[in-house]
């Protein structure tokens, strides 16, 4: 039959060591990470970063994208809906949340600025009703290129 001593593990056997006073050998090499061991760690922590930090940029530009398009979308629809109703097209997009079609001009998550929209004015009527012309589109004021190539002031 096996004694209780012999499941007990080899290491958890040993004899501990001698203190750190009388051994300066033993305090050295317990003090703490050498420079090697904290350069490479650093390094894996720059090589995991190089490699986040461009796809979070993406990532984050794409959000601003879907941002964009969907006010654009909010503000044509009011647009069109103010013309339908008013029978003109509004004469500036402030006509959009003064009408209470916008609760306030939303702000270019390409610029951040709400002062950037870019509208457009015809002078084409968009129905038989329709007594004045006015803005008829917007486009964001931005000059820069979209993630698929595009200017975003074409969208």
């Amino acid at each position: 039959m096996r004694k209780a001593k012999d499941y007990i593990s080899p290491l958890l056997m040993r004899k501990p060591h001698m203190s750190c006073r009388n051994s300066s050998i033993s305090s050295h090499a317990e003090a703490g990470f050498t420079l090697i061991e904290l350069m490479v760690v650093m390094i894996i922590i720059a090589t995991l970063a190089a490699i986040a930090v461009p796809a979070y940029t993406h990532h984050l530009r794409v959000a601003r994208e879907a941002v964009l398009r969907q006010d654009l979308q909010v503000m044509r629809q009011a647009i069109d809906s103010y013309t339908v109703d008013k029978q003109k097209a509004p004469q500036s997009l402030e006509d959009l949340v003064q009408g209470g079609y916008l609760k306030s001009i939303p702000i270019d998550p390409i610029t951040h600025s709400s002062s950037t929209w870019t509208a457009d004015q015809s002078d084409t009527y968009a129905s038989v009703d329709q007594t004045e012309t006015g803005v008829n589109n917007v486009h964001s004021g931005s000059g820069m290129a979209s993630t698929d190539g595009s200017s975003y002031s074409t969208w």
